[in-house]
């Protein structure tokens, strides 16, 4: 697998993410699974094979999420180099046809969250952005086909 990019807040927050799900909610799913075994004949359960399914999702969950942690890179924020775009940049871009202007924290995939600003270095935006100086100008194409220009504006360290 290859590496995940992260912030060292993003990995604090996996770490969190993971501990709850094998302490307290492994904990509430085998309680829903002893009570659903009380109901009697589980080959015609729906809470237990309601309950199971809930378990092999966490489980599943719970891999994925160890997966992430054992090839986790960190950036360090004190390393990011300014002159260009890269993971653990914060930039601001202005679209050039909405002449709006917009701050993005571009981050690895496991961390991103568009309502957070928080923007996926693998994202269409995030693809055309890696690398750029302030100044320059891209275009992104979208899923949707459309074309979107932006002009990098500024470039920080988060």
């Amino acid at each position: 697998m290859k590496d995940v990019l992260v912030t060292p807040e993003g990995y604090e927050n996996l770490v969190r993410e993971l501990e709850m799900l094998r302490t307290h909610k492994r904990r509430e799913i085998a309680e829903r699974i002893r009570v659903a075994r009380e109901f009697g004949d589980i080959a015609e359960n729906a809470e237990y094979d309601d309950a199971k399914n809930e378990q092999a999702m966490l489980e599943h969950k719970i891999a994925q999420l160890e997966e992430r942690l054992l090839n986790a890179r960190v950036i360090d924020t004190g390393d990011v180099d300014t002159s260009v775009v890269s993971v653990g940049s914060v930039v601001r871009l202005r679209d050039v046809d909405a002449k709006e202007t917009v701050e993005y924290h571009i981050v690895g995939s496991a961390e991103a969250n568009p309502a957070e600003r928080k923007l996926s270095n693998e994202s269409p935006v995030g693809r055309a952005i890696l690398g750029r100086k302030k100044g320059e100008t891209v275009e992104v194409t979208t899923p949707r086909g459309s074309t979107l220009r932006f002009k990098i504006m500024e470039i920080k360290a988060a």
